[in-house]
């Protein structure tokens, strides 16, 4: 395979997982099992452009079917995020009526819902049915298409040029990652702006983040990657912040190179100078990151040995694409953890993929009451501890895997 970006032959493993079903192919029955696909989840790294990448065994359809399961609104503390984001750009930018806002991966309308009450023009562009179906239930506007160059060059043409684009962890979504961003600079109007937000990736290798890794992240972005990305295909960066979302996010703006109306601002060159000592552009840096993911799998599997050897109940919350990447690669099934718990409808009644663990409401939870609650999605661990206060009423504990397990009273 050759790199997505700059075609160079890929050589040099970052890590191997193994095979696994999508992360999101959640089954409906137990009958489906003999139906269920596995690909191999290998990712390397490109000696040229140093872009982190899976190698590819399917299409991009096969992973964001229509009805994908992943609806952003079910966190509080990202909805809460996405209220920030809006009333921060708007004022920034100084956007209003007048102005038009897009969003590329609307999902179910959890940012856009912000826009429109704000009286702004705004549409979105998501993929899949079930998604775009809960954001038009909202009353907004969406293109029920996967975004690229053509489907840009088709909105302008129909008028529906952009002021600001939003991509809000979609660029790690996209195999052809060179026909998307070119579509942002085609679809920006003269003075536009784009931002992106995404995992870091040097925030990935420092915190052992290996289950954020699955077929569905096609890529893992360090800035300087970006960068390189960006300027082949019409973009400019002109500022970047740092996150504290999915573990350490960088939040990226661009413009368009043949406007390059804002200066460039310090924290772009201060944020590419750091990647360079950490080491982004030498092999070295990337390959100790198998051995830190080997611990992690040591630690879980020592400590789903040790709780039922001393008769202790072990569930999960979060039936969320971190944990089905923990899960398959350790090869932990219903034995060790019965069930997940989900406040998503959606998955509910439905069971993980390959660990055929079953989803279930926060009611068994209550009934059940578990010596141990594993959180999978420990990007919001606060939200779901403060969520599960209730636990302590049984002296439950939680845990949580990466980058080293910790357990902790309810």
């Amino acid at each position: 395979m050759n790199c997505r970006h700059c075609n160079a032959k890929l050589e040099h493993p970052f890590i191997d997982l193994g095979e696994a079903p999508p992360s999101n192919a959640y089954l409906s029955t137990l009958d489906s099992v003999e139906s269920e696909v596995k690909y191999p989840l290998r990712v390397m790294v490109c000696h040229q452009c140093w872009l982190v990448q899976t190698e590819d065994f399917a299409s991009a359809e096969t992973y964001f079917a229509d009805e994908y399961a992943y609806f952003s609104s079910v966190s509080k503390s990202w909805l809460e995020h996405s209220k920030h984001y809006v009333s921060t750009v708007v004022e920034r930018f100084d956007l209003g009526p007048k102005s038009t806002i897009v969003e590329v991966a609307a999902n179910d309308g959890y940012l856009l819902q912000y826009v429109k009450d704000l009286g702004i023009r705004c549409y979105g562009i998501e993929p899949t049915a079930s998604t775009a179906k809960a954001a038009r239930a909202k009353g907004l506007e969406i293109v029920e298409e996967f975004f690229g160059q053509n489907l840009a060059e088709h909105l302008c043409a129909e008028n529906k040029k952009a002021d600001l684009i939003a991509a809000n962890n979609v660029l790690a979504h996209v195999p052809d990652i060179n026909d998307f961003v070119r579509g942002f600079s085609v679809l920006l109007k003269e003075g536009g702006v784009a931002t992106f937000e995404f995992p870091h990736l040097c925030e990935l290798i420092k915190h052992s983040q290996f289950d954020t890794i699955y077929h569905e992240h096609f890529s893992y972005l360090s800035l300087s990657a970006v960068q390189s990305i960006f300027v082949e295909n019409g973009l400019q960066i002109f500022d970047v912040e740092k996150l504290t979302t999915h573990g350490g996010s960088l939040r990226v703006f661009a413009q368009r190179s043949d406007i390059k109306s804002r200066r460039v601002e310090q924290r772009v060159n201060d944020t590419l100078t750091n990647e360079a000592q950490l080491g982004v552009h030498s092999l070295h840096y990337y390959q100790a990151f198998d051995s830190q993911v080997q611990s992690i799998k040591i630690g879980f599997l020592e400590f789903l040995k040790k709780a039922e050897n001393s008769g202790k109940k072990v569930a999960a919350y979060g039936a969320a694409a971190k944990g089905n990447t923990l899960l398959n690669y350790t090869g932990v099934g219903v034995d060790a953890i019965p069930y997940v718990v989900d406040r998503n409808i959606e998955k509910q009644g439905k069971f993980l993929p390959g660990s055929h663990i079953p989803i279930v409401d926060e009611a068994h939870l209550k009934d059940d009451q578990p010596d141990f609650i594993v959180i999978f999605p420990w990007n919001i661990e606060d939200e779901v501890r403060n969520q599960l206060q209730y636990a302590k009423d049984w002296g439950a504990s939680f845990v949580t895997t990466v980058p080293e397990l910790v357990i902790t009273r309810a």
